[in-house]
Order: structure tokens, then sequence, then C-alpha cells
């Protein structure tokens, strides 16, 4: 493979693109803790690009931790490499809330916020009023996320000392009264705008986890809509596909008891659905369709 035509193919420039394969060898320990990488000239060579390019590669790695340089030695892989990918995003509500609960958000002042969301078609429907809060989210220093969050403006005048002082989602899960009927978060990625790459502090262009969250009340209102977008290397999504099945080996009899009812369930209610759709005869199961 010419690696010329996979640079051409892409506008990053070609100091990231390098940095990018070198960083992936260590963090798939081709390249080991302590190991002595190429030189620059045999580095120049296997990426044909330009020394000046190696060695801007080379910089971005070791601001980030991930290789050291000794004088007269050669440079080398950090014994114990900056931990990436830290931040595991939640699958559950109670995952989410318990997450981001110990944040200390940044408040950014924005000049006239988005007096609502845009809400797409499964969204919910729009509450009369919104509160536009904007933050930053950091660790050891650093920051990893931005949260532009509208949330009702009903919900807010509950607690606004606490939803200015505290990430929004874990205040508004434990206000009394304050019934959801669905909450979803979905992610895209997506590459760094120029105010995005200023906040986090990374490149433009460079990948980006963009998520958003959207919690609905009883009455199908999106309360809280939340656009998050967090830095790729601190990131990783990971899903228990064996949850369900272990969940239903655990409840044993019990489980297969219910297992069957809810068949029976689905079969008398598939009988009357056949027998007229329009209606729910006395003794039908209407709920399950």
């Amino acid at each position: 493979m010419e690696i010329s035509k996979v640079y051409d193919r892409s506008r990053v420039p070609l100091y990231i693109q390098v940095a990018s394969v070198m960083r992936r060898r260590i963090e798939t320990n081709q390249w080991v803790p302590g190991q002595k990488i190429s030189t620059l000239v045999e580095l120049e060579r296997e990426f044909a690009v330009a020394r000046v390019t190696i060695r801007q590669a080379i910089d971005v790695l070791r601001e980030e931790g991930l290789l050291r340089s000794q004088q007269g030695r050669g440079t080398f892989v950090a014994e114990r490499p900056v931990s990436r990918h830290w931040f595991k995003l939640a699958t559950t509500w109670d995952a989410l809330v318990a997450t981001i609960k110990n944040n200390v958000p940044k408040r950014i002042k924005v000049d006239n916020p988005p007096p609502t969301p845009i809400l797409r078609e499964d969204e919910g429907k729009i509450a009369p009023r919104y509160v536009f809060m904007r933050s930053l989210q950091f660790k050891d220093g650093e920051p990893y996320g931005i949260v532009s969050l509208h949330l009702a403006d009903e919900i807010f005048r509950r607690a606004p000392r606490e939803f200015r002082q505290h990430p929004a989602l874990s205040v508004l899960a434990g206000l009394r009264g304050v019934r959801v009927r669905d909450a979803h978060q979905t992610v895209v990625i997506g590459g760094a705008d120029l105010i995005t790459a200023e906040l986090l502090r990374i490149e433009l262009g460079a990948p980006i986890a963009e998520c958003r969250c959207v919690v609905l009340d009883p009455r199908g209102i999106a309360i809280y809509v939340a656009d998050i977008i967090y830095r790729s290397d601190a990131v990783k999504l990971h899903i228990d596909l064996l949850a369900g099945t272990r969940t239903s080996a655990q409840s044993g009899r019990g489980g297969a008891k219910a297992s069957r009812r809810r068949r029976k369930l689905a079969s008398e209610s598939i009988v009357y659905i056949d027998r007229d759709e329009t209606r729910n005869p006395p003794g039908s199961y209407g709920a399950i369709r």
C-alpha cells in the first residue's frame, strides 16, 4: 500500500496523521512501555514524510505523555502512558447519573443563547420556557467535555442554585415529584469546529463524540435537552451484551413462569386482534400489542 495515497485522502495535517498511527501502536502494545522507538531516519523512511513532520508527531505524543525523549539515547514509550478513554459513556439512567454526580462544571457565559432546543421527531414536545446553560467538564485540570443544556424553566425554578452549581441531570434525578417517562442518549462521531477545538484544547477537525441526551416527563414534554461534546481520546462506549441474558437466567423458575405468562397474554391478545382490530372485548389484554 502506498502510504502517500492514504495521506491524500485526508485534509488532516500530515503530522497529526502520523501521530495517530504512532499513538495506535502504543495503545495496542505494538510499542510497549519503555521500548525505544525507531529513529527519525527510519520513521521518515517508513512514513514517507519529511523529518520535520516526524518531529512534530513525536512532540504531539510527548505532550500527551505517551513518549519521552532522552538526549543522546533516543525516544522511548513512557513507562506508564497516560490513561486514555477513561470516561465510560453510560448506557443506563442510573449509570449516567452516577457517572456525572461528582463533576464540578465550569459555567461558560453565552451571549444570545438559543431560547429553545431544536427537537427531532421522536424527542417530545417543547416546554413553554427554557433556561440555557453551557459548561466545561474537567479532569486533572484538562477539559474533556462541553455541555450545552436546555432545561425546562419549571424544573429549573425548583432548585436554581443546585442547577447552577452541580451537573443538571443529577440534580434533576434527585428532585421529588419529578417523574420521567422516557430518557435516551444518542452518540455520533464528528470533528471539532473552531470553538470546540479552542475550549477542549484539541486540533481543529480532531475526532469528537457528540452525545445528545433527552428526558421527557409524563406529558411528553422535553424537560432536559443536552448536547454534549467529548474529546474522542477521553471516552469509550462499553455495552454488556449479556446483561439481559444474565437477568433472565438469575430469575430462575420465576422468570420462566413470567415468560410463559407473557407469551400466554400475547397469544390471547393476538387472537382478539385477529378477530377485531377495532375493539378490545372483555377479558382481552389490549395493552399488549
